[in-house]
C-alpha cells in the first residue's frame, strides 16, 4: 500500500530536504524514524527539494508498505517522540498505489520573509534587511513573471532538468509593519528558482536594476545576469497543492 506522509520542519539543522552520504537532510530523519516505528526499511519520495536551511511549513513525501497501517494517530504520535522537535509529523494518507508525490502535485506555493528590524523570535526564519525598498517597483517588476514560462536565468547552472519553464500564478510582495513577504505560487520550481528570484527583485527595489531590466533578465536566459540569491533563512515552502480527493484525511 502507498502512503502520503505530510510534514512541516524547520530547516536551519539541515542539509536540505534530501538525504545524502555526507550531510544530514530531512528525509534521512524521517526515513530511520519511520523504519524504527513499522520494523522495515522504508524510501521516502518528496514532493519537492529544498535546500540548506530552507523550511517547509507543508511538505509531502511517499512510502510503500506491505501490510497496512492500523491506527494512523498512534503511528503518528510514535514517530514525533522519535524525530527532533524541529521536524513534525502532521498526517499519513492512505493514496492509490500509482500516485507519486512528487508529479501529481498541482502547485506549489513559497513564501520569503524578510524582517525589517531585529528580532529574536525571527532568528534563522527571516532575512535582516533595514534597506529602504520600492515595494511598488518590486510589485511591478514580479507582475511580469506571469507573462512568461522560461526562467533559466534564475535556475541554477548544471542543474539536470529537460526544460525551464514553469507556470507562474502568484507573485507578489506584501507589506506589513515589521515583516515584508514575497509570495509566489507555480505548477514547479527550478532549482534556486525563488532564492534567485528574490535577490534580483531587491536590486528592483533598491534601484540598482530597473523594472526593464528585470524583463531583460527573464528573456536572456542567463543565470549570469540576475541578481544573487537571497539568504535561505528566509524562504519558506508553504503549501504543496493536490486534488482534494487525493489527500482527504482519514
Amino acid at each position: 500500500m502507498r502512503y502520503f506522509l505530510e510534514f512541516s520542519y524547520k530547516g536551519t539543522a539541515y542539509n536540505g530536504w534530501q538525504k545524502q552520504n555526507n550531510a544530514l537532510g530531512v528525509q534521512q530523519v524521517l526515513e530511520e524514524a519511520l523504519a524504527k516505528v513499522l520494523r522495515v526499511p522504508i524510501e521516502l519520495t518528496g514532493s519537492s527539494r529544498t535546500d540548506t536551511g530552507v523550511h517547509a511549513e507543508q511538505q509531502f513525501a511517499h512510502f510503500d508498505l506491505q501490510d497496512g497501517i492500523q491506527d494512523y494517530e498512534l503511528l503518528i504520535y510514535k514517530l514525533n517522540g522519535l524525530i527532533p522537535r524541529d521536524i513534525a509529523v502532521r498526517n499519513i494518507i492512505p493514496v492509490p498505489d500509482d500516485v507519486n508525490s512528487r508529479f501529481a502535485a498541482t502547485h506549489r506555493k513559497y513564501e520569503y520573509r524578510i524582517t525589517k528590524r531585529k528580532s529574536p523570535f525571527l532568528i534563522d526564519t527571516a532575512f535582516l534587511l533595514r534597506a529602504k525598498l520600492d515595494i511598488t517597483a518590486m510589485n511591478e517588476a514580479a507582475a511580469l513573471l506571469l507573462k512568461y514560462n522560461d526562467f533559466e536565468s534564475f535556475s541554477k547552472i548544471h542543474t539536470q532538468v529537460n526544460n525551464f519553464r514553469c507556470t507562474i500564478t502568484e507573485a507578489v510582495w506584501k507589506d506589513s509593519e515589521d515583516l515584508l513577504v514575497f509570495h509566489i505560487q507555480a505548477n514547479r520550481f527550478l532549482r534556486g528558482m525563488v532564492r534567485a528570484l528574490v535577490g534580483t527583485l531587491l536590486d528592483v527595489g533598491k534601484g540598482k536594476k530597473t523594472i526593464t531590466d528585470f524583463e531583460q533578465i527573464i528573456l536572456s536566459k542567463n543565470r549570469k545576469v540576475a541578481g544573487v540569491q537571497a539568504p535561505a533563512e528566509g524562504l519558506f515552502l508553504v503549501k504543496v497543492g493536490y486534488p482534494e480527493s487525493l489527500i482527504s484525511p482519514v
